[in-house]
């Protein structure tokens, strides 16, 4: 590989520092191997590049799934404000550190836009169509306890939509349970639907402050609301994404983000790499070595999706 000059590879923010001070007395304590910050830094920017096959790979996967679940939320370069997104399947989760999260910035990512959407109501989100998404109804369900806990029309509207997503969530459990097929469960879903469209037209019309809003705003999403009621494979929450993106926002709180553009990469790829190979049960530390060898030798560089 390409021999890369310690010092002007750096990627010198406060965070990133932070990390690499880590890693030099990991491999300084454990292993006994002593290594400045630059080599470091060259040493992410090899395993960076070793990888790139492997995430395009998943990319390509998550673009082809059926079902995918997307979730947001802020990073930082260089103390600027940035946006991390993740995109999650059953086989492959992908991470993109972008400049904003609005739509026109977000859809490129998605490639062709097949399949369900599974997230929140992000107006960012609008390029898929409102027949293929399904919105995340615990986000529907805090928003129905913060309704509950008002006084008057309100509190009342609130609590009333607690009790049908309580029903659905019941029916949604014995359908996982095996103690309803999905025929069936249609059939329950169908008069709950009715009374959650017509408690938020109610709503709506009932003109209350801070709440009529998001009554409308839901019923926008009216074709996103049951999806995972129709739908084979569709969770009625986005919980998978908001997990994924859990290890990710906590590697932000420790390091504060990145500096550079490289350093974005390096973050994003790498976390790629380990959610995804994870997900194929494969060790994460040797399908990297297994890289970084292959990039080395000029040889064909290894799949996250081959059988372990």
């Amino acid at each position: 590989m390409q021999a890369f000059d310690p010092a002007a590879s750096r990627i010198s923010s406060p965070g990133d520092s932070i990390n690499q001070r880590a890693r030099q007395h990991l491999l300084s304590d454990v292993v006994g191997v002593e290594i400045s910050l630059g080599a470091v830094s060259a040493v992410e920017a090899r395993v960076s590049d070793a990888v790139t096959p492997a995430v395009e790979e998943a990319w390509t996967r998550v673009e082809q799934a059926a079902v995918k679940h997307t979730d947001g939320t802020s990073w930082f370069q260089s103390g600027l404000m940035c946006s991390l997104w993740t995109i999650a399947t059953s086989v492959a989760t992908v991470f993109r550190i972008l400049k904003d999260g609005k739509a026109s910035t977000l859809a490129p990512l998605f490639g062709r836009k097949l399949g369900i959407l599974v997230s929140d109501r992000a107006t960012a989100l609008n390029f898929w169509a409102m027949e293929l998404r399904q919105v995340c109804w615990a986000h529907l369900l805090r928003k129905g306890i913060s309704f509950s806990e008002r006084d008057g029309p309100a509190g009342t509207l609130g609590r009333e939509l607690l009790d049908y997503i309580a029903i659905t969530f019941d029916y949604w459990g014995q359908l996982k349970g095996g103690q309803l097929s999905r025929d069936k469960f249609r059939e329950l879903m169908a008069p709950v639907r009715l009374q959650v469209e017509s408690l938020l037209e109610r709503g709506v019309a009932a003109k209350l402050p801070h709440v009529s809003g998001s009554c409308a705003d839901m019923l926008e999403h009216r074709a996103a609301l049951w999806t995972f009621v129709e739908r084979e494979g569709v969770e009625p929450t986005n919980n998978h994404a908001e997990r994924e993106l859990r290890a990710f926002v906590l590697w932000r709180k420790r390091s504060f983000g990145t500096q550079s553009e490289r350093g974005n990469l390096f973050a994003e790829r790498l976390m790629t790499v380990a959610h995804t190979a994870r997900k194929q049960n494969k060790n994460v530390l040797a399908f990297l070595t297994d890289c970084c060898r292959a990039a080395r030798d000029g040889a064909k560089a290894p799949s996250l999706f081959a059988p372990a």
